[in-house]
Parts: C-alpha cells; structure tokens; sequence
C-alpha cells in the first residue's frame, strides 16, 4: 500500500491504533500582516505532519511495516527546538514500490528518552547511537546505546542548539 497521502496515513493510525497521535498547531497557511519593523516568533513546532506520542512510537512504526507494507527504515534524524524545550526524532519510513511515511515524535529536551525501534527495526541500533551522541537523546531498551562519533570522555551533545561553539577544551594547549 504504497504513496499514501499524509491525510490517509493519518486516517489509518487514528483507525487502528487510537490515541498514538498527538494534537499538533497547524502551520498558518499565511504569515499574519505585521507593522514595517515588527518581528513575530514563527511558531517552529506548528506542524500539519504525523507527530505521535513517543510511548506509541514502536506500535506506530510496526503497523507501519506489518499493516501498510514499508519495508526500509531509512531514516532517523533529530531536531532541536531550544526555544521551545523540545527534541523532535524525525522517522522516514519507505515503501520498496515508492513512498515515504515521515513520522515525528516529541521529547522535552530535560529527559529526551523514547523507546529503541531496534527490536523490530535493526537498522534502527546506529542511527538511534548517532542521535544519542549528538542530541543527548535515550532511546529506553536499546542494547548498545553508547556514542557513536565522539569519544566516550566527551562532554556534551555538539547538535544542541545550546553547545559552546567557542574554543575547544580537547586541544592541546601547546598547539
């Protein structure tokens, strides 16, 4: 069942795995007329996307595979809204036929933790490392979450939006 549309693929989970969607804001389809000078905050996490909760997560992305037919996880990226105190895990699903499913789930940036996909999606284990690694983000049961790019002394998560950028603690003063 390749290509769905966002709206049916939305139609499909609230059918058959209620309350794993969670309300998000519409993105305005119009920027609201301001004053010559005067600046609005867009708000980043207004989204017509699939945002589910992070605990449904696993049952969201099996229904995905076992229901709908998308075989690849090809993708698994995160996105920090430090503005708003939010982690947002960004999941493509594809269909071999053609067809992406993007699915987002939300963790508040304090505790960033959702549960690993590695146990029905292997491919998941480095992907799930590498936004660990870089964003600070626990994925509860994966069986190797340790860091994937950096070196384990490291401090810190350098993709946050909130990582010192100046200088570098890890050279050598004699450089």
């Amino acid at each position: 069942m390749p290509n769905l549309s966002l709206d049916e693929l939305k139609a499909a989970i609230d059918r058959d795995i209620p309350g794993a969607r969670i309300a998000t804001a519409p993105r305005p389809s119009e920027e609201a007329p301001r004053k010559k000078g005067e600046h609005a905050r867009a708000d980043m996490l207004a989204t017509d996307d699939l945002v589910v909760a992070p605990a449904q997560l696993p049952a969201v992305a099996s229904y995905l595979r076992d229901a709908l037919g998308y075989e690849h996880l090809s993708n698994i990226t995160a996105v920090d809204y430090l503005a708003d105190g939010v982690i947002e895990l960004v999941y493509h699903f594809a269909h071999v036929a053609g067809g992406v499913a993007v699915v987002k789930a939300r963790v508040p940036r304090e505790h960033p933790e959702l549960p690993t996909l590695t146990a029905e999606w292997p491919g998941a284990a480095f992907q799930e490392r590498e936004a660990y690694d870089l964003y600070g983000v626990q994925f509860a049961g994966h069986a190797e979450l340790r860091r994937i790019y950096m070196w384990d002394e490291f401090e810190g998560f350098p993709m946050r939006k909130d990582f010192s950028k100046q200088g570098d603690k890890y050279l050598d003063e004699a450089e």
